[in-house]
C-alpha cells in the first residue's frame, strides 16, 4: 500500500507543478502568455499525470480487494515484482494516452484566434480554437480517453462491489471497522476525482461559462491533488494528535482574544 501511495504522491506533485507554478508567475506578473512549445509541454505533462494517478488509483483498488478478498494469496498475487510492474503499467499508460491526445491535438489548426479561457493549456479549449472540419478528430480524441477511462471505472466499482460484500461477512465488529477504514480513504480520493473531472467535462453546454469552467478546472486539477495527502495521512494516529491540538490551541487562541476584545471595549 505505502508502494502505490509513494506513486500516487508523485503523480500529485507533478500535476500541481505542471499547473500551479506558471498560473501564481502570470498572476504575479500580472501576464497572460504562454509560448506554443510550452502549452504543448503543459498539455502533456499534466495528461500524463492525470492519467497516471487514475492507474494508479485502479490499481490501489486491485490492492484493496486482495487483500480483503483474498488475503491468504496476497503475498503471491501482489509480491514485489508485481506491485513494481503494476506500477510501471501505470506510468506507461499515462505516458502513452498523453502523447497520443497531445500530438492530435497540436497536429489540429488554430484558426480562432489564441486566447484560452483558462488558467493553464485545456485540450477543450484547444479544440474550441480548432476548425470546424476537426470534428471526427475531436471525437477520435474524446472516445479515446472515455474508453481508457471507463474501463477503470468499471474495474473500480466492480472491485468494490466485491469487498463490500466480503466485509458485510466478516462475523466481527472490529474486523469490519479496520477493513472499512482501509478503503474508506482511498474510496473517497476516488470519489473526489471522478466527481469534479467527470463534471467539468460532460456539464450540459447550457450551463457553462467562463468563471464557471476555470472554478471547475481548479475543482479538478488542483483540489484532488492537494488533498489526497491529507485524506490518507488522516490514518496516521500521530497526525490526528497534531491536528487535534492544532485546532484546539487555535480554538483557544481565538476564545482569547475575542474574550480580550470584549474587555477592552
Amino acid at each position: 500500500m505505502f508502494f502505490f501511495l509513494l506513486n500516487l504522491a508523485l503523480s500529485d506533485l507533478g500535476s500541481i507543478c505542471t499547473t500551479v507554478p506558471k498560473a501564481m508567475n502570470n498572476s504575479l506578473w500580472d501576464t497572460r502568455n504562454i509560448s506554443y512549445k510550452g502549452c504543448a509541454a503543459q498539455v502533456f505533462f499534466f495528461l500524463f499525470f492525470i492519467t497516471t494517478e487514475f492507474s494508479l488509483l485502479t490499481v490501489m483498488c486491485y490492492d484493496r480487494y486482495v487483500s480483503i478478498c483474498k488475503p491468504l494469496h496476497y503475498g503471491t498475487l501482489l509480491g514485489s515484482r508485481a506491485c513494481a510492474h503494476m506500477a510501471a503499467a501505470a506510468w506507461a499508460s499515462g505516458f502513452l494516452n498523453a502523447l497520443l491526445l497531445t500530438a492530435n491535438t497540436f497536429s489540429l489548426p488554430l484558426c480562432h484566434g489564441n486566447a484560452l479561457g483558462q488558467f493553464f493549456c485545456e485540450i477543450p479549449q484547444l479544440l474550441k480554437l480548432s476548425c470546424s472540419h476537426s470534428k471526427l478528430r475531436e471525437l477520435w480524441l474524446t472516445v479515446l480517453s472515455a474508453v481508457l477511462f471507463f474501463a477503470c471505472f468499471v474495474f473500480i466499482v466492480f472491485s468494490y462491489v466485491q469487498i463490500f460484500w466480503a466485509v458485510l461477512r466478516i462475523p466481527s465488529e472490529q474486523g469490519r471497522h479496520k477493513a472499512f477504514s482501509t478503503c474508506l480513504p482511498h474510496l473517497a480520493v476516488v470519489s473526489l476525482f471522478i466527481s469534479t473531472g467527470t463534471f467539468s467535462y460532460l456539464k450540459p453546454p447550457s450551463i457553462s461559462s467562463p468563471s464557471l469552467d476555470l472554478a471547475l478546472s481548479v475543482l479538478y486539477s488542483v483540489v484532488p491533488p492537494a488533498l489526497n495527502p491529507l485524506i490518507y495521512s488522516l490514518r496516521n494516529q500521530e497526525l490526528k494528535d497534531a491536528l487535534g491540538k492544532l485546532v484546539t490551541a487555535t480554538s483557544e487562541a481565538i476564545n482569547s482574544l475575542l474574550c480580550y476584545t470584549v474587555f477592552r471595549i
